[in-house]
């Protein structure tokens, strides 16, 4: 099973809303929910997840991400803009 950390400021609405849609896209892709789970968390709990995670989506932007795992940005999936892109990205993540 995969562990997909999204992590946005305060760990509630945004990054919750996020890990829904991601859900619901991956489901729609093939992925059985049993194959993966989400994990919706606050950005300052990020460095205890970094361990466990197999995926960090961040809503707080990636540019400054320095975790030692494949990371990808979450705000296409709030916007709908580019999040089939961002998506394809994952889905090849999950395949490895």
């Amino acid at each position: 099973m995969k562990t997909i950390v999204v992590a946005c400021g305060g760990g509630v609405a945004t990054s919750q809303t996020c890990a829904v849609k991601l859900a619901d896209l991956l489901e729609e892709h093939g992925i059985s929910r049993s194959d993966f789970q989400i994990e919706a968390i606050n950005i300052n709990s990020m460095p205890q997840y970094e361990k466990v995670a197999d995926i960090y989506v961040s809503i707080c932007g990636t540019e400054d991400a320095t975790y030692d795992l494949p990371t990808f940005s979450g705000v296409p999936f709030i916007t709908g803009m580019g999040a089939e892109e961002e998506l394809e990205k994952i889905l090849e993540e999950l395949k490895k």
